[in-house]
């Protein structure tokens, strides 16, 4: 997923021809994912109530609410820097759906 390397912590938890689970853990305020560019619808699951900052280029930046364990879907295609804005540890699970679509 990543096409620069950020501070974030992935740990791959399923992988197989279907989908790819990956728990993403930001253990402080700053700490990113790198930017990229997703290959595939995905949901993401957080761990945590709070806020990310989303960069999405151009000196373009967004802050989203996260509830824990309320899902969010986003389509392929979206390109942006996943940032920890919270003053504590959180994670998220990503689920990447990797067939195509029907």
């Amino acid at each position: 997923m990543c096409a620069s390397t950020g501070s974030a912590k992935p740990t791959v938890l399923i992988e197989n021809e279907r989908v790819k689970v990956t728990e993403w853990r930001f253990k402080q305020r700053g700490d990113h994912t790198g930017w990229h560019r997703h290959a595939y619808d995905y949901i993401v699951v957080p761990l945590f109530d709070g806020a990310l900052e989303i960069n999405l280029g151009n000196g373009e930046t967004m802050e989203a609410a996260m509830q824990n364990g309320v899902p969010y879907f986003k389509e392929i295609g979206i390109e942006h820097d996943v940032i920890n804005a919270n003053n504590f540890e959180c994670a998220f699970v990503e689920i990447e759906l990797l067939e195509a679509r029907r």
